[in-house]
């Protein structure tokens, strides 16, 4: 798109950077990792503005956002404290579960739980059209990861430690601990929340094929997170690769500025956020909307909070503790984030795991095209039962029949 335009993104970096003598200052620092992600998305801005006025765009997202029903979904709240103090918040969806009327009543059959993992700068809202899918008969977990939705500010990084993948895995397993004590689970991870999967199975191998009996890896990565190119030029990504980290970081110190920069440039933002979130233009608009709102309800500092831990992600020997449990392991042919290559490579770890590769879907597969997510997770739901020797949801089985 960028060469079209008549926009390198290697020479607007930089351009931005105005370094001499291979110094680079903290403006042309900023400049660089702005001018490689933004360039390749300054044609579709221009092109927006000439074609749809400004007013009528913010109209637009006023009137989505009032109309709109995506994110409205609840369920039962608590939160689960973390290791370090951190207050998760944890929501108890489907019908399923007990009637707490009825405490005493247990199934024969211990039942199947699905607890759902969340990505980066997003929040458990993300899973709506799978929430929505399946509720019926079903037992579903649902939390935010520390620092993002409703769950509390991570107290360990707001005292000075850095955030890492291996703690969103201790987090996973104190929420495990405190709201599915016993019985089957499955376990469902898109993007970070993926690697949080991934993270419990290095820490807690010993679940696996016990407790945990099925796992979904959606847009996902086992490690490599440096050679992804954002599809951005080779140059140009190993650029962005290399200052990011300080970029971030310095970004990060200046968070309402930023912030107030965001809420300015919302129709760059809106451009960049569906480059990256999707695969084609044709999205439904509300859908691209609700995307929207989840990335912008996620502060700066949130993202530079996590943002160093994906290059220290490395969990290739971990999925030795998936193997011979039923996976599904599926992503989007036009993910820029996590490339369907990298899910292909998890595949090829796990023999007889369920690969699927959705045509011309982007990272947020499961709200661009949540049919086809949610049809496979039923697959997968059917099969962990058979594995578990329970009864799979109903709602899964409607899915399929």
């Amino acid at each position: 798109m960028s060469e079209s335009a008549g926009i390198d993104p290697v020479a607007a970096a930089a351009k931005a950077a105005g370094a001499s003598g291979g110094g680079v200052s903290r403006a042309g620092l900023i400049g660089i990792s702005l001018g490689v992600v933004a360039a390749g998305a300054a044609a579709g801005v221009a092109i927006e503005r000439l074609t749809v006025g400004r007013a009528m765009r913010r109209r637009a997202r006023e009137e989505l956002d009032a109309a709109a029903p995506y994110g409205s979904l609840r369920g039962r709240s608590r939160t689960v404290p973390a290791a370090d103090g951190t207050e998760l918040y944890v929501e108890l969806d489907g019908t399923g579960w007990p009637d707490r009327d009825r405490p005493g009543e247990r199934p024969a059959q211990a039942p199947l739980t699905v607890v759902f993992c969340h990505g980066y700068c997003l929040s458990q809202d993300s899973w709506h059209f799978q929430r929505a899918a399946l509720r019926a008969g079903a037992r579903l977990v649902f939390w935010d990861q520390r620092s993002h939705g409703r769950s509390e500010r991570s107290r360990s990084y707001l005292g000075g430690e850095p955030a890492s993948i291996d703690q969103l895995g201790a987090d996973l397993k104190a929420v495990l601990d405190a709201v599915v004590p016993e019985g089957p689970v499955v376990l469902v991870g898109h993007s970070m929340g993926g690697m949080t999967v991934m993270a419990l199975a290095e820490r807690h191998p010993e679940l696996f094929g016990e407790r945990v009996v099925g796992a979904a890896l959606i847009g996902t990565l086992a490690g490599d997170w440096d050679s992804v190119t954002l599809g951005l030029p080779v140059a140009g990504a190993r650029l962005l690769k290399r200052l990011s980290p300080q970029v971030v970081r310095l970004l990060g110190r200046q968070a309402e500025l930023v912030e107030a920069t965001r809420r300015f440039g919302s129709d760059v933002t809106s451009v960049f956020y569906r480059r990256y979130s999707f695969g084609t233009r044709d999205v439904d608009p509300a859908v691209a909307r609700f995307a929207e709102r989840l990335l912008d309800a996620t502060p700066f500092e949130v993202v530079a909070e996590f943002y160093p831990a994906f290059s220290a992600h490395d969990k290739k020997a971990a999925l030795a503790a998936l193997a011979g449990l039923p996976t599904l392991v599926l992503a989007g042919t036009k993910d820029l984030l996590t490339p369907p290559e990298y899910s292909e490579e998890i595949a090829a770890r796990l023999p007889g795991t369920e690969l699927v590769l959705v045509p011309d879907a982007g990272h947020l597969v499961m709200l661009e095209h949540p049919a086809t997510v949610d049809r496979h997770l039923a697959g997968l739901l059917l099969r962990a039962a058979r594995h578990a020797g329970t009864e799979a949801p109903e709602a899964a089985r409607d899915l399929l029949a």
